[in-house]
């Protein structure tokens, strides 16, 4: 394909994901294919000679989207947003025809320091401490990973690394080994499953802590384990604390976990993987307050801020503790800059070496959303999901459990209802015809909840 063709075929391709996303709604969310269905439908082996192009899009329609879970759907309803936008595709349109593997300042410039600023802007959005930006002389700074698992991750392998430096600097004598087998984590009983996982490919234990009656993790649990575990003899050195839990969008008291992490020398992670991207609104930034207690921070742009995946923002508060955990230098790496002090080296902070240049599409959602369009983004969803919450509250069959916080609303069947046929009636969530598709409560879903009641 030469440039001339791929300048046809890529208008091509830009029509047919105009086309796709225009019509996504009238495709199966679902696929109804069998585990192995897509082997059968394409040669054993790749072709000798090149196919062409219009055979391979036949393909894409005959193979591919039979298989496809349509996240885009409005009729999605599982796991969590998974917001693109028309800017973010342009970005990582660029950003793949660029193709540099971002881990130096001397492999790409500026894919480092686009980076460093985009940071600074989006943390700036969120009104985080200066002590997490970089552009203001701080220890700190901002890095994207792929993922918040890899951010947890991250910061479990630097806390780990900082807590063995400390123990041994006191006490010389003593192996890492034996150091490492009598670490501790704490996370709530409410955390996304990546938090214990950060802990099994950490090879430490990661204690799971009871909730409050609002899936809230408080203070004094935390105090109380941490007294029955240095009473064991064990070294507790991390908290990951989570603002909007995946089951039920839940906060945990970082106001209260923040101090004691700092008095008894722990690393509080604080996840918001979800949530985050609903702090740059000032009327739900308090749900944020004790992030100045923490040593990291993390949530997903590309979750609910019209970042494409994948976009993770992770902060930390001292640079060096990343840095320290992960720096290697071999010769081929190094350059005539990476001792200056000015510039970031991002290898230190991550756990692959390579990097894709990503904050090119936060620079253009950022820039051609711009901060209120963002912010009209995510109040648009939080009053939805408060209509929604009002619409259940007056169907007597069911009951919203928990606080209605952001999107997330959380009901269930009030089981003293006499007749399970009951719930076999439709909700009354109809909305006027004039309204945007893009603003409709999809009955879709709350049908197919009643189907799987019924079942």
């Amino acid at each position: 394909m030469d440039f001339e063709e791929f300048r046809i075929r890529g208008k091509e391709m830009v029509d047919f994901i105009i086309d796709y996303l225009k019509t996504v709604e009238q495709r199966p969310v679902y696929p109804a294919v069998q585990p192995g269905y897509l082997r059968p439908l394409i040669p054993d082996s790749a072709p000798q000679d090149p196919d062409s192009y219009e055979d391979l899009m036949k393909d894409v329609e005959r193979v591919i989207m039979p298989g496809v879970t349509h996240w885009q759907s409005p009729h999605f309803h599982a796991y969590f947003p998974a917001s693109i936008s028309f800017p973010g595709m342009l970005g990582d349109m660029l950003s793949g025809a660029i193709g540099c593997i971002g881990f130096t300042w001397a492999a790409s410039p500026a894919c480092t320091e686009l980076e460093t600023v985009m940071l600074d802007w989006l943390g700036k959005m969120l009104n985080l401490p200066e002590e997490f930006l970089a552009g203001t002389g701080s220890e700190g700074g901002g890095v994207i990973q792929s993922t918040a698992s890899e951010s947890t991750l991250v910061a479990l392998l630097a806390a780990k690394r900082k807590m063995i430096t400390q123990v041994q600097a006191n006490n010389p004598d003593v192996e890492e080994s034996m150091i490492m087998s009598k670490l501790v984590a704490y996370t709530s009983d409410q955390s996304h499953s990546s938090v214990e996982r950060a802990g099994l490919i950490g090879g430490t234990k990661m204690r799971k802590l009871s909730t409050d009656e609002k899936f809230s993790l408080r203070g004094e649990t935390l105090k109380q384990a941490l007294e029955e575990d240095k009473a064991l003899g064990l070294i507790p050195f991390f908290l990951c604390a989570t603002l909007g839990t995946t089951p039920s969008c839940s906060f945990d008291n970082i106001m209260e976990l923040g101090p004691i992490c700092n008095s008894e020398n722990i690393w509080m992670h604080i996840d918001a993987a979800y949530a985050g991207s609903a702090f740059i609104c000032p009327e739900f930034r308090p749900l944020l307050n004790g992030v100045e207690f923490s040593n990291s921070f993390n949530f997903n742009p590309h979750k609910w801020l019209l970042v494409n995946f994948d976009c993770s923002a992770m902060w930390v508060k001292k640079r060096s503790e990343i840095i320290g955990a992960f720096k290697m230098d071999p010769l081929y790496l190094k350059h005539d800059h990476q001792d200056s002090g000015v510039i970031t080296d991002y290898r230190h902070w991550q756990i692959p070496l390579g990097r894709r240049f990503r904050s090119l599409k936060m620079w253009f959602v950022l820039r051609l959303y711009g901060v209120k369009g963002l912010q009209e983004f995510i109040r648009k969803h939080v009053n939805l999901a408060h209509e929604f919450e009002s619409l259940v509250r007056q169907d007597e069959r069911f009951e919203v459990v928990g606080d209605v916080v952001l999107g997330l609303v959380c009901f269930r069947i009030k089981l003293q209802q006499s007749s399970s046929t009951d719930y076999l009636l439709p909700l009354n969530l109809t909305k006027k015809k004039n309204q945007q598709a893009s603003s409709t409560l999809r009955v879709s879903f709350y049908c197919t909840f009643i189907s799987q009641i019924q079942k």
